[in-house]
């Protein structure tokens, strides 16, 4: 196996995707932010004085996956066709899980704004409730699933 974002020089370079066949390319991925119970329980009630700590969290990944390509240098600029953000309260862990998906129909897959979304979702979380909590942990940030293109459909186990 090969890294594709390097010539025969080994200089790196974007992969070119002129040849490839246009397919519906979906991603799904996820992470966590661990906190103070107290946190938590600002965010769920919606007590936080800054406001709605999950609704701006997931405007930010929305745009964040949009941005994808001017964060990553040789990332491809796409068309999304759809990106959704969902959040679940993990109490028992002390936890805000984030889930995102990214779609397009092109010639490129979507795990890096899905990524993408996922932590820029999570930081805008850290970024609005730091003042109360700045021992917040953002970790488990992975790929879950991703379908479309000649790979194929791929899932972790």
């Amino acid at each position: 196996m090969s890294l594709t974002h390097f010539n025969a020089a080994g200089e790196a370079h974007i992969v070119d995707v002129a040849e490839k066949a246009h397919s519906h390319r979906i991603a799904l991925a996820e992470g966590k932010i661990f906190m103070q119970p107290e946190t938590l329980a600002l965010i769920v009630q919606g007590a936080h004085k800054k406001g709605d700590v999950i609704g701006i969290a997931r405007i930010a990944g929305i745009m964040a996956a949009k941005k994808t390509s001017e964060l990553i240098p040789l990332c491809h600029a796409i068309m999304l066709t759809r990106v959704t953000l969902d959040f679940t309260p993990l109490p028992e862990q002390n936890a805000l899980h984030c889930q995102a998906s990214a779609e397009t129909v092109g010639q490129t897959g979507v795990e890096m704004e899905a990524l993408t979304a996922v932590q820029l979702a999570l930081l805008t979380v850290y970024d609005m409730c730091k003042a109360v909590d700045r021992g917040m942990t953002i970790s488990e940030v992975r790929l879950l699933k991703k379908s479309g293109g000649k790979s194929g459909l791929w899932e972790r186990v």
